[in-house]
């Protein structure tokens, strides 16, 4: 949307909710170009429109960083992306912190999953292909489903006590990717074999992806520019500081979600 457009769409809206970002670019520069540039429109459409109280901003655990194994990330731990994914939320961030007039609040949350999503399909094609993906080493994750991160976003509208702050968003329940691959081959009713993926390979993966790209113009997730994310030790936190200052709560476990996301995935032939 162009910035004319947007400033139009926003006539007499009290409340915005900015989720739009890319996670895929063809080059660095086009994730700067959606996840800053396109945050800066919304900041300067938000200024311009006297109605606007408050902004919700749905950012990234990647724009704070991986996590050390066995310390979750924390809001007050400085930000540290290793991706250039990341370090472009960082950017859409600091655009809201230091421009954004009418009230605010920044949610990051981890890997979100749940029905439409295209990026866990994978995943569950591979279960249905009888493989349980492990990377090596592996990592700790933090998840969270869908509708419980857009509760969280709408609950933030209105709630006085998230008045330019910054929150996680997650599910308490820490994974890996061999543990998710359990439990949806267990609601798949299937049997898996493990395919353990040691880092050199993960490089290969992205590598591979990354070619993909440069020739076909159409990006992909993983990139040269993911590697560095896959390799972090984990990438795990918590809601414990939004709980407590708004009652807000991520309470959906992987199975009852991933069971949600296969029925979903079936009834739209998907999977």
């Amino acid at each position: 949307m162009n910035p004319a457009d947007l400033h139009q769409s926003l006539a007499g809206i009290s409340h915005v909710i900015h989720c739009a970002g890319a996670t895929r670019a063809r080059n660095n520069t086009e994730f700067y170009e959606v996840n800053q540039q396109g945050t800066r429109n919304v900041v300067e459409a938000v200024n311009a429109n006297a109605a606007v109280q408050r902004l919700v901003h749905i950012s990234s655990l990647a724009a704070s960083g991986p996590s050390s194994p066995g310390r979750p990330r924390r809001e007050e731990d400085a930000p540290q992306p290793v991706s250039e994914y990341g370090k472009s939320k960082l950017a859409g961030e600091l655009e809201v912190q230091n421009s954004c007039r009418p009230d605010y609040v920044i949610l990051r949350p981890p890997a979100v999953y749940g029905p439409r999503d295209v990026e866990f399909l994978r995943l569950f094609k591979a279960v249905k292909n009888h493989l349980c993906p492990k990377p090596c080493p592996r990592q700790e994750l933090s998840l969270v489903f869908v509708l419980d991160l857009a509760r969280c976003a709408v609950n933030c509208l209105d709630s006085r006590a998230v008045s330019r702050k910054t929150f996680f968003v997650a599910c308490e329940e820490m994974l890996n990717a061999g543990l998710m691959a359990q439990e949806i081959a267990s609601l798949m009713r299937t049997w898996t074999l493990p395919l353990p993926l040691p880092i050199f390979v993960l490089w290969l993966v992205c590598l591979g992806q990354q070619s993909q790209t440069w020739l076909t113009g159409k990006p992909n997730i993983l990139g040269l520019q993911k590697f560095a994310e896959l390799r972090a030790p984990g990438w795990t936190c918590g809601s414990s500081r939004l709980e407590a200052e708004t009652g807000s709560r991520c309470p959906t476990r992987f199975r009852e979600g991933a069971a949600q996301t296969l029925a979903w995935y079936r009834e739209q032939h998907w999977l």
